[in-house]
């Protein structure tokens, strides 16, 4: 058999067992929120705290859309025309062309430029956060953290590009195997050591401190049956104004972050039901469940991507040779940008499940569905989220239930347990 009737046999694998991972682990059915209940709950939300949000969401819009659609179209413009490849050639020039070159400047070179054009909307982003009082990052601050955020995707990108480019030159019939792997092997090292060795370059973390809710959090846990490492509080006051805790980590780097605002606007009790939250989603492996079928779908990606690569009319519109050679990267970025687009309300679907999975869980284990919902009136209060955003933004984007969604499911419960 040739090397593409294997990736072709491979790819049918792939999907497979990402069909099966998907229908194992992934919590199709949702426990009950009850529409009359959502639109009561709505109904009690206050009225100047729905329309403050809805503006807010409505003016974040213009840039959210306006750099999804430039990101689009620089992807087309770098991928389907010669300009990508030209593009990779210019930046490897100072270095005599060489592939190294080629492969690292030239592919960190088509990202930055992507992102240079989309930057102006993420200087919106942060107006209108400011403007609305999210945010407490001045401009010098969020500028900072913009550099952070390249600089270590250039670092990953750079390793990830050479490693790439390395084995399709080893390996010139056979590199989307290796290249499959070792996707997969990138997705599962990055879930590992992102808690511990990024994370901490945009936020300080300090252990909770002793008292009665660090107590009651470990005791929890305990009673969970929840191996967590620490809870973690980190100093998300010096950037946002906003609400959140979560949990990150595989292993022995997992532990729950509660930011610092939360402590500050929210209850003990209220507290205790964002962690017995974030506590379901360790219970339940999601974590695991994540990186398995992101690793699985990294995988996928590259084997599709060695398939579709040697189309003849792609290559021609990218005027190269081979979508092994690093001249092709802007083609490859072209069809992942292609692809994510496609893919995007099935991740968000898959998303909400598991949220609503964690949210019962958090019912179950406080048995305090009076709290919890007054915490997702907090949450939506403090973060300006839209309790009820339109539909088809939901289905598009929502990776969580919605407020009156989460709100309507702590009443099902209480009826369910009789409380």
């Amino acid at each position: 058999m040739t090397p593409r009737g294997w990736a072709v046999l491979t790819l049918g694998g792939l999907v497979l067992a990402l069909l099966v991972a998907s229908n194992v682990l992934v919590p199709w059915s949702r426990p009950p929120a009850p529409r009359a209940d959502q639109v009561a709950a709505l109904g009690e939300l206050p009225v100047d705290q729905v329309a403050h949000a809805r503006e807010f969401r409505s003016a974040l819009r213009p840039g959210a859309y306006g750099a999804l659609v430039v990101g689009l179209l620089v992807a087309l413009l770098l991928g389907l025309t010669p300009l990508g490849a030209r593009l990779v050639e210019l930046a490897g020039r100072p270095f005599g062309g060489h592939w190294t070159a080629r492969a690292v400047l030239g592919g960190l070179a088509v990202v930055l430029l992507a992102d240079l054009l989309t930057l102006p909307f993420a200087a919106w982003r942060q107006s209108v956060l400011t403007r609305y009082g999210l945010s407490t990052h001045g401009w010098s601050g969020w500028a900072v953290d913009l550099l952070k955020s390249y600089a270590v995707s250039a670092v990953i990108g750079a390793i990830a590009l050479l490693g790439f480019y390395t084995v399709t030159r080893l390996a010139p019939r056979w590199w989307w195997a290796f290249g499959a792997a070792g996707a997969a092997g990138l997705v599962v090292l990055l879930s590992f050591v992102l808690p511990v060795l990024v994370e901490p370059v945009f936020n300080r973390f300090t252990p909770m401190e002793q008292g009665p809710l660090r107590t009651e959090l470990m005791a929890m846990a305990a009673r969970d049956g929840v191996p967590v490492r620490d809870v973690l509080v980190a100093d998300a006051s010096r950037r946002t104004k906003a609400v959140n805790a979560y949990v990150s980590g595989l292993g022995p780097t997992r532990r729950v972050v509660v930011y610092d605002t939360l402590l500050r606007e929210a209850t003990p009790a209220e507290v205790t039901s964002v962690v017995a939250h974030e506590l379901g989603h360790a219970k339940d492996r999601d974590v695991w469940t994540g990186t398995l079928t992101g690793a699985l779908g990294a995988a996928l990606a590259v084997v599709a991507l060695y398939l579709l690569g040697s189309w003849g009319p792609l290559l021609r519109l990218a005027g190269v040779d081979s979508v092994a050679e690093p001249r092709a990267f802007p083609l490859l970025i072209a069809l992942v940008t292609v692809a994510g687009l496609v893919a995007a309300p099935a991740q968000a679907l898959i998303s909400r499940r598991v949220e609503a999975r964690a949210d019962a869980h958090a019912l179950a284990l406080t048995g305090d569905p009076v709290t919890f919902e007054a915490m997702q009136r907090r949450l939506a209060g403090v973060n300006l989220a839209d309790p009820d955003p339109p539909r088809w933004e939901y289905l598009w984007s929502a990776s969580h239930p919605s407020t009156v969604e989460r709100m309507a499911a702590a009443r099902a419960y209480a009826r369910e347990a009789g409380r």
